[in-house]
């Protein structure tokens, strides 16, 4: 073989090897652009307090998980007892987890919760570290819920529950089709809602706690080796638009805060857990969950945008 003819085979090679090589970043390139929401490990959303996971087909997270899927991602919709304790809660999202390892192959998961969904998926990461790559939570009731201290106080007019109060969450529970909400199951969950309740979980589950008072926790904690991904997000603003009913049920709730910041039902203190990304998004705290039917504020974010873009932020991080 002539010199030349060497020359010509070694800059054949030479370009084959970097277009192998730029085969993966143009993929990359690629998946960012048309599947921004692919995360490696699927998706679980988790619902809340009185929360339900579709009725009628509508979704608690209401447009957010198909939109999630068109941009690529696998996303499973947890369905929890919607008036229980957070252990009870948590265990039934353990033995889904377990369930959908099983069927489908996956050996972790993305966890989001929403209000007091929060906790619910810090239990399962803290009893099943092994299968969560991350825990993220919107509005979570980390240091409970003021609405819950006063209402179990009967610390409002008329003696027990707060009968307007209690209405609000019944009137919130039929509009999103849970039927089981009793005033026990109002109790049992109120009780784990409570400043009490939740101080004495956290003293079981502290990873990703903040450091300090309203402040930030770690945005990387590990459980027992397993390290993870910590984020926490809320609202804080409550009456965000004239024609969504539950705007002035939110409004009548807020009152028990006096005046510190919270989206109707939880403080922005109370959702800090892990890295604190936002904490003042112009939502209450059915807006977080683009409900009711997508009737946020005007000018407000959009809620399915912010799911994406949280889903692209897990996504970079190789979760």
């Amino acid at each position: 073989m002539t010199s030349s003819s060497l020359r010509q085979v070694c800059a054949a090679v030479a370009v084959a090897a970097a277009g192998m090589a730029a085969v993966p970043a143009q993929a990359q390139l690629l998946s960012s652009l048309f599947s921004p929401a692919k995360t490696k490990n699927p998706i679980v959303l988790v619902h809340g307090f009185i929360g339900f996971d579709n009725v009628l087909g509508i979704q608690y997270f209401y447009d957010i998980p198909n939109n999630l899927r068109k941009d690529g991602a696998t996303v499973y919709i947890a369905s929890v007892n919607p008036s229980q304790t957070t252990e009870f809660r948590g265990e039934e999202l353990v033995q889904q987890m377990k369930q959908w390892a099983a069927k489908d192959g996956v050996k972790k998961f993305n966890l989001i919760g929403h209000s007091h969904g929060g906790p619910t998926v810090r239990y399962a990461a803290g009893t099943v570290p092994s299968m969560v790559a991350s825990v993220s939570t919107m509005a979570g009731t980390h240091f409970g819920s003021k609405v819950a201290d006063d209402i179990l106080a009967n610390t409002t007019p008329g003696g027990g529950f707060d009968k307007l109060a209690t209405a609000g969450l019944k009137l919130i529970s039929w509009l999103t089709g849970n039927k089981t909400t009793s005033d026990t199951d109002l109790l049992t969950a109120l009780k784990a809602l409570s400043g009490p309740g939740a101080a004495a979980f956290n003293a079981k589950f502290p990873v990703g706690a903040p450091t300090t008072a309203c402040g930030t926790g770690p945005e990387v904690a590990s459980v027992n080796g397993n390290s993870m991904r910590w984020y926490s997000f809320s609202g804080t603003s409550v009456k965000t638009n004239g024609w969504d009913i539950s705007d002035a049920i939110l409004a009548y709730t807020a009152e028990y805060f006096k005046g510190e910041a919270n989206d109707g039902l939880v403080s922005r203190c109370s959702s800090h857990w892990g890295k604190v990304v936002k904490d003042n998004y112009d939502w209450n705290h059915l807006d977080e969950i683009n409900q009711v039917l997508g009737g946020i504020g005007k000018n407000a974010p959009d809620p399915v945008a912010f799911y994406k873009q949280h889903a692209n932020r897990l996504k970079l991080a190789g979760l």
